[in-house]
């Protein structure tokens, strides 16, 4: 995000973010970092900026800032800041944030100074600057170098920082409890703890609520299967959670029994059944058995002894139990001298064990780091600075093909880290198979049951039920299998406990990735290196950190890339789930287990992750890069069973190449592809939707003006028909009127003059009568367009022409006086015999000729 330079005042003078206001000693953003000209001034580096910059997430505060900085991975100037949540890096050209050089502070697992000092000509070695440099080194695969300007402090200041944000002393001093919760509310944990227990027991209509969780109520069972409430207070085992699920013919009594036979207590217990054919996936801790392994429990024996439940389809017959050992077997007997071991088949009715060999939490450890070395040394953004394979455009990740680098252990350092990912999916896969295809109940286990068991269990419950490979089901597995049953997070991510370990004192966990360049062959910079020595380093986590959750989202990874239509959600969204869960910005993952989260009131405290995730799906919908587009649920309704043979995994390219190789991690993806291709396409489909709906506009116009002309042509051929009638009848009257000896003219307006033929010479007395007035004027009814004006000459004159005569003499209905009663008269009604003539009797009609022409009757 681009921002303006900022002004501080301080010391007398005004400070740019660049640090000094010497032109001559302005960074080139361009330039090599060991070619810059680094300045003798000693700018204030303790400088903190009062202006809030807009980026800053709400409650982020700035602590330090440093001035020409130069991001050596990239060659690029700029500004550093620490806040209390984050490490940013600013562009010194463009002032936006650099993705690579910002990093969470929880994310940083250590840091380090170090100075390079260039080699020089004899007798000037005392003039040769030297290059001061803080290595960083982050839990999401990056490793980054800053360096920084000699004589100006700011590197001691940025590094005191670190010190302090990075390592707090209580849990309480982390972002998520200063931010608060927010508008991610967080929902209590309990209630959705027990929404997936009703699920599995095929309770989905009941909902939990608070007073069940107070009341101990929530306790349902069905007929295999019950919800006991026995580990309410958390007295009986403290990383398990409040509420399990225990064979319905086992008592309480017996279950506080079996678990004293279990490391930590953590006795078996249900964590996922099938709802068809009664099997289960249990998890416990391995027995107490002891170095002779012949230590025994009863309760135990009975209680795993339940885990096999009758077979539906065979009468009386007892199903399979299969016991998985996460461990190698030596391992296993090791803890044997520690009280620990593995069970013995004879011991457990109809079991069948079977060793997985998948090492520990410090293998895990080293095996990352030997990979994050690898990948930094050979991608194109190293962070010694020097040109790398890649650079040179030599060979490329696997050509394109991410599966050939799997092909053989070198090709990734040795690390072995693909080796441990296949292991753990082997195992996965195996106890699937035994559930699925056997009807097989499976009881997993390690040492402590908490780690390896952890990612078994909810990797095979993920390929069993398909409800687990949505956004709602997948946080309800993540939230049973990983907090509910107790996952060490604090520990295995290197965060502060409720008991407060900052205080520990930091130590060098393994040689690796300390900041020394030595440790790759392709690093041989021109000078001489030299370390500050181990109590400049600070290692962020202990010997308890380990990259397990994030080894199981890498194998969650890998069967996303085998199955691309079975899961809803996308690679994108397990890059932005990990990032937010090693940021350590919402609290969901603090603590080590549900009772101390509960004791730290996290829940109300903090944000919730989830809420955070689903506001950003609901921003844009189904668009949003978090939805595969490949999802077909109804291809992949019931379990996945990998191959043997496709449990080939590959380099997860989005998150282990992302910072390394940044062109890698996006070329030849599918779904990246697939993606573009389906936005294009949902583009077009919107502009052929408005294109649709315009033509639609378009022909409801045209159709409506359709209708219009066809009423216009309509009006007009009744107007022409009622004119041609009008003119008709006009002429009727024409006649008819002549017919009695007058003279009619029709001008243009309708209106019509008579002139009485017998009596020219009289003066005219014109009159007008109307249907509504006595006013001479006649007009024709709602019916008839036609207007007609008669104007009477002489209404004294008794006329003299043949026809009057005739019709005096032949007209029955005269008067005794001799007066004519037409057109009131009975010959108006009737054909007109009388004057010889054919007449329009309907248009005379339409006149209305008062007594005040004709004389009315005596």
């Amino acid at each position: 995000m681009a921002a303006p330079p900022r002004q501080h005042s301080g010391g007398g003078r005004t400070t740019s973010l660049r640090g000094d206001t010497s032109e001559s000693d302005k960074l080139d953003p361009t330039a090599s970092w060991d070619a810059l000209e680094w300045t003798k001034i000693e700018p204030d580096s303790r400088y903190v900026s009062h202006v809030k910059f807009d980026f800053l997430l709400e409650a982020e505060q700035v602590v330090v800032e440093g001035y020409g900085v130069v991001l050596v991975n990239t060659d690029e100037a700029g500004t550093l800041i620490v806040t209390n949540f984050r490490l940013i890096f600013l562009s010194e050209g463009t002032r936006n944030i650099i993705a690579l050089g910002t990093i969470p502070l929880t994310t940083i697992e250590k840091f380090s100074k170090m100075v390079i000092k260039a080699q020089s000509a004899p007798r000037q070695s005392d003039k040769t600057p030297t290059q001061r440099l803080l290595q960083v080194i982050g839990k999401d695969m990056r490793i980054i170098v800053f360096g920084f300007r000699p004589r100006t402090k700011q590197r001691r200041a940025v590094f005191d920082a670190l010190l302090r944000c990075t390592k707090p002393a209580s849990l309480w001093d982390l972002y998520a409890f200063t931010s608060g919760p927010s508008k991610f509310k967080n929902s209590n944990p309990k209630e959705r703890l027990l929404t997936e227990y009703f699920r599995l027991l095929g309770k989905g209509s009941f909902r939990p609520s608070m007073d069940m969780i107070e009341n101990g109520s929530f306790t349902f069972s069905n007929d295999l299967w019950r919800i006991s409430s026995i580990n309410s207070n958390y007295a009986m085992c403290q990383s398990y959670p409040f509420a399990l699920i225990v064979p319905k013919g086992i008592s309480d009594e017996e279950v506080i029994q079996a678990s004293t036979f279990r490391a930590r207590c953590r006795l078996p217990v249900v964590s996922w059944c099938h709802p068809r054919s009664g099997a289960v996936l249990a998890r416990s801790s391995q027995p107490l058995v002891g170095l002779m392994m012949n230590m025994r429990s009863n309760a135990d024996e009975k209680l795993v002894a339940a885990l096999c439940t009758q077979l539906a389809s065979v009468r009386g017959a007892r199903r399979k139990l299969c016991i998985a050992d996460a461990r190698p077997r030596k391992n296993a007997l090791a803890n044997g001298a520690m009280g620990g071991g593995s069970e013995s088949s004879s011991n457990y009715f109809q079991s069948e064990i079977v060793f997985f060999g998948i090492d520990n939490i410090h293998a895990m450890r080293d095996s990352l780091a030997r990979l994050r070395d690898y990948l930094d040394t050979h991608g194109a953004t190293s962070s010694d600075g020097m040109s790398s394979f890649l650079r040179h455009g030599g060979w490329t990740w696997g050509g394109g093909n991410l599966s050939s680098m799997s092909a053989s252990v070198s090709t990734l350092g040795d690390s072995g880290w693909l080796i441990h990912v296949q292991n753990v999916l082997a195992g996965s896969a195996w106890i699937a198979a035994r559930v699925a295809l056997e009807s097989a109940s499976v009881l997993v286990h390690c040492s402590d049951g908490w780690d390896r068991t952890t990612q078994l269990v909810s990797l095979a419950s993920l390929l069993l039920d398909p409800y687990y490979r949505t956004f709602t089901g997948f946080q309800a597995l993540v939230e049973k299998d990983w907090l509910g049953f107790g996952h060490p997070f604090s520990d295995r991510i290197g965060m502060p406990t409720v008991s407060g370990n900052g205080n520990v004192p930091y130590e060098l966990t393994r040689q690796t990735s300390t900041g020394s360049f030595s440790t790759s062959p392709m690093r041989q910079p021109s000078g001489s290196f030299t370390s500050q020595g181990p109590s400049s380093t600070h290692a962020q986590t202990s010997n308890n950190y380990s990259p397990i959750f994030m080894q199981w989202i890498d194998c969650v990874s890998q069967l996303l890339r085998m199955y691309p239509s079975a899961f809803e959600f996308s690679m994108v969204f397990l890059v932005d789930f990990l990032d937010c869960v090693l940021s350590c910005r919402f609290g969901n993952f603090f603590c080590n287990s549900e009772k101390e989260r509960q004791e730290c009131g996290v829940s109300e405290a903090c944000g919730c992750l989830w809420a955070y995730l689903a506001d950003l799906r609901a921003s844009e919908g189904s668009s949003h890069l978090h939805y595969n587009f490949f999802y077909d649920p109804v291809k992949h309704a019931d379990a996945l069973l990998p191959r043997a043979a496709a449990l080939a995994p590959t380099l997860w390219p989005q998150f282990h190449l992302r910072w390394a190789c940044p062109s890698e991690a996006q070329a030849g993806e599918l779904e990246a592809q697939f993606r573009n291709m389906a936005l294009k396409f949902s583009e077009l489909q919107k502009a052929k939707e408005v294109a649709e709906r315009k033509a639609k506009e378009i022909t409801t116009a045209m159709e409506s003006l359709s209708a219009e002309l066809r009423n216009e042509k309509q009006l007009s051929s009744w107007a022409m028909n009622r004119a041609k009638r009008a003119s008709k009848e006009n002429e009727a009257i024409k006649r008819a009127v002549q017919s009695l000896g007058c003279n009619v003219h029709f001008s243009t307006t309708g209106d019509c003059t008579v002139g009485i033929e017998s009596n020219p010479t009289e003066i005219p007395q014109k009159f007008i009568n109307s249907s509504s007035k006595r006013d001479g004027t006649l007009q024709n009814d709602e019916k008839s367009d036609l207007s007609v004006s008669i104007t009477v000459m002489a209404d004294n004159v008794i006329p003299q022409n043949p026809i009057d005569r005739v019709c005096e003499t032949l007209c029955p209905l005269r008067t005794r006086d001799g007066v004519c009663r037409w057109p009131d008269a009975g010959c108006a009604q009737l054909s007109s015999q009388f004057v010889g003539l054919k007449a329009n009797f309907d248009a005379f009609d339409q006149l209305s000729i008062y007594d005040s022409y004709f004389q009315p009757e005596k």
